[in-house]
């Protein structure tokens, strides 16, 4: 194949990572106003840190942290090993603001975050027992106990607590887990866009919808609210409510589908012995912005960051390989002879060999002849692969090739197509 030599692709390397197990609890000892008061008073000692923080020309060290702040944490109550997580988290926050060129941290949230000397996680029985200054709050994990048991035995780092705009409480818990992902010379590559998914593993093609048009849309009325409105939303409880509804809906529903599909692909990956191939679109979202206003609207939505993260979260959970390569030509090479590929709206063809298919299909057939070239070559110095015959004439028919469909395999358990 022209154009499609072998290409560097970036592995998520085996190690230890965090993985938090996040769930929603209840008070067994405690009351919610005495929790609240104490998340609120965490945030106001770490909002402080961070406004003095910012005003320095260059940030301290965690030791002249410690002589600034410890005593000032200590004589309001907190106890020694919080008032360290408060100044530490502050400066993180800082540090992380300033890098990415961001404006002063404002916390809105009521979170809090305990070490071992001031929380015990209790799996067996489910529970959280955190200690706040001069309180004790007992807190029940409302969650699947299976899943709970994922955990039990793994070393945990920290305690986040926290009370969401509806009084629901939540507990975040980092814990060590080992990622030892499984040999193997199966691909499925995915091609990401804000309409659909496309999935391919050298034989077959599968398309699944996506939801982020459904948040774009919540997104854009949300907005038209405050267009319609002027400033008035904003000194106006009733469209403030409703404009923070929709922007909650919207984000919920990225989430929710980014975490559903991304446990439903590693599963099948898993079961089917495949590794996960993605594009490497970290700088997708700035390069789109330089461009065009309209576009960078429109990937707000596009979770293609969220959406891999839950990918990769989950195949660490359950040791699916994942593999990232360079999308730089994935939509204007023709995946079959290699040859610069012409475009009828979406429909993608070239004039060399005659191959016709859609962009997102020919996205994703890039994508994995680029890792199947690099991460699972076939005896031979450049392997061979189900929509290539190197040892035909250049332009020659392909013998026995599998007849690639993208429509009569639309709405197929993915079984089906793999």
């Amino acid at each position: 194949m022209r154009g499609l030599t072998a290409q560097i692709v970036r592995v998520v390397p085996r190690g230890e990572y965090l993985l938090t197990l996040k769930a929603q609890g209840t008070l067994m000892e405690g009351s919610i106003e005495e929790l609240r008061e104490e998340l609120y008073l965490t945030r106001r000692a770490t909002q402080y840190i961070i406004d003095a923080l910012w005003e320095l020309d260059k940030l301290p060290t965690v030791n002249q942290l410690h002589q600034m702040f410890y005593n000032m944490l200590r004589s309001q109550g907190f106890r020694a090993h919080q008032a360290k997580q408060i100044y530490k988290y502050a400066l993180a926050v800082v540090k992380s603001a300033r890098e990415n060129g961001g404006s002063k941290p404002i916390l809105r949230k009521l979170s809090a975050r305990l070490d071992k000397y001031d929380a015990t996680v209790d799996l067996e029985n489910m529970t959280v027992l955190a200690r706040m200054r001069n309180r004790v709050f007992r807190i029940r994990l409302l969650h699947n106990k299976e899943y709970i048991g994922k955990f039990i035995g793994r070393e945990w780092y920290e305690v986040i607590i926290s009370i969401d705009e509806q009084g629901r409480i939540w507990v975040s818990i980092p814990f060590g887990w080992e990622y030892d992902p499984y040999e193997t010379k199966r691909l499925i590559s995915l091609d990401i866009n804000l309409k659909k998914i496309v999935i391919y593993n050298g034989r077959n093609i599968r398309r699944v919808d996506t939801r982020f048009i459904e948040a774009l849309h919540l997104k854009h009325l949300a907005e038209g609210v405050q267009k319609r409105h002027s400033y008035a939303w904003r000194r106006n409880g009733k469209w403030l409510d409703i404009i923070r509804t929709l922007h909650r809906r919207s984000r919920n529903i990225v989430i929710d589908w980014c975490r559903k599909f991304a446990k439903y692909i590693v599963l099948k990956a898993k079961k089917l012995g495949y590794a996960i191939v993605l594009e490497d679109l970290e700088k997708l979202w700035f390069k789109a912005s330089q461009k065009s206003s309209n576009l960078s609207d429109k990937l707000s939505r596009f979770a293609y960051r969220k959406l891999q993260q839950a990918i990769i979260t989950k195949a660490i959970e359950y040791n699916v390989p994942v593999a990232f390569v360079n999308p730089r030509n994935t939509s204007s090479t023709c995946p079959r002879c290699g040859a610069r590929l012409v475009y009828n709206h979406r429909l993608a063809i070239c004039r060399d060999c005659g191959f016709i298919a859609d962009r997102d299909v020919v996205g994703a057939m890039n994508i994995y002849l680029k890792a199947f070239q690099t991460l699972a070559p076939c005896p031979g110095s450049r392997g061979t692969h189900p929509m290539t015959n190197e040892t035909r004439a250049k332009g020659g028919p392909l013998k026995d090739e599998p007849m690639i469909t993208t429509d009569t395999q639309r709405g197929e358990p993915l079984d089906a197509a793999f």
